[in-house]
């Protein structure tokens, strides 16, 4: 043994003996920006869309739009959110379904909000907005994809993504298409540490997905099961809680009750720790002449009133709109001991 590790072995022991440990790696977060420190106190919203364009992906064009037009409509919802003292805006529009970064790096920079926006692809609606090169590509190929849009930048610009986006047709069977969109998510996150978010639904088409990143080393902790109060049968909740995995219940915009139940029920078993709200809100849509856009508020003008009307405290609250979502985007791998069958 050389005299180098001896001395740090010796340094260790004596660190342990005074009841101190080693320092804990900095954890990051990556918005339209740049990338940061973690920090546990700050306001998220993490699922929201600003634009989102419905034409699918052989049509998709984003170079006549006008960003200017745009930013009109939208700001005043984003400028919202400074009284509620927002700081990460998580936009989960992914490509080929209007993804458009240098647009949120426009809004970012006029509203002081750190947006956070995504690589993956999107697989609901029978494949609609999956391009066809993707259909024709491998996981790996997709993941090389993903991992390049998040070392060098989208589209030929700095912004890099903060999370993995993709999305499957609810099912207890996903189609070859869909498992190898979870495959190639799975690959992207052992590479980058990026959390994934999948547009699920119902629980059905939760499990294969949590098997997929199981048989291939990575950590269910890595995974957002998004839109999940879709989910009708609760216990579902707590088995996924005892997975470890991300629970989602993004719909507040949509729909309150349903939210507040659910957040109850949370509560109730123990399980706050691992729920995250938000709106789904936004939905400006260039497909359109005349927008309809639902506003970004509600989780402040109207949950929170309600759940503290119910007993709920301020640091639940702030589980649900601060710490959790901090941990859940954090960029870290996860990685778990491959599936017995994948060794």
């Amino acid at each position: 043994m050389n005299e180098k590790l001896k001395a740090y072995i010796l340094f260790y022991f004596i660190l342990i003996s005074f009841g101190c440990s080693l320092p804990k790696k900095q954890l990051l977060i990556q918005d339209v920006n740049g990338t940061h420190q973690l920090a546990k106190n700050k306001i998220w919203l993490s699922h929201e869309h600003i634009l989102v364009d419905f034409i699918g992906a052989d049509s998709i064009q984003t170079s006549n739009r006008n960003h200017d037009s745009i930013i009109y409509e939208v700001i005043p919802y984003l400028n919202e959110l400074k009284d509620f003292n927002v700081d990460y805006f998580v936009d989960a529009t992914p490509n080929y379904l209007g993804r458009d970064v240098l647009l949120l790096e426009k809004i970012a920079n006029k509203t002081g909000i750190k947006i956070i926006t995504n690589t993956g692809l999107y697989g609901a609606q029978r494949d609609k907005f999956i391009p066809k090169y993707a259909k024709e590509s491998t996981a790996e190929n997709l993941a090389q994809m993903w991992i390049k849009e998040y070392t060098l930048g989208i589209d030929g610009t700095s912004i890099k993504p903060g999370f993995i986006k993709i999305g499957i047709d609810n099912s207890d069977t996903l189609s070859i298409m869909h498992q190898k969109l979870v495959k190639a998510a799975a690959l992207t996150h052992l590479n980058t540490g990026l959390t994934i978010a999948s547009h699920t639904g119902k629980a059905a088409g939760l499990w294969p997905q949590l098997d997929i990143l199981k048989e291939m080393g990575v950590s269910v902790e890595a995974f957002i099961w998004v839109h999940a109060q879709n989910e009708n049968n609760n216990d579902n909740y707590l088995k996924a809680a005892k997975t470890g995995c991300w629970i989602s219940l993004d719909g507040l915009g949509w729909d309150l009750e349903k939210h507040v139940e659910k957040i109850l029920f949370a509560k109730t078993n123990g399980i706050l720790d691992r729920i995250l709200i938000s709106h789904d809100a936004g939905w400006y849509d260039p497909q359109k002449k005349t927008q309809t856009i639902k506003p970004y508020t509600a989780i402040f003008k109207k949950l929170y009133p309600e759940l503290k009307s119910r007993g709920f405290t301020d640091d639940e609250f702030n589980t649900l709109i601060s710490v959790n979502p901090s941990k859940a985007f954090s960029i870290e791998i996860r990685s778990a001991p491959l599936d017995e069958n994948n060794k």
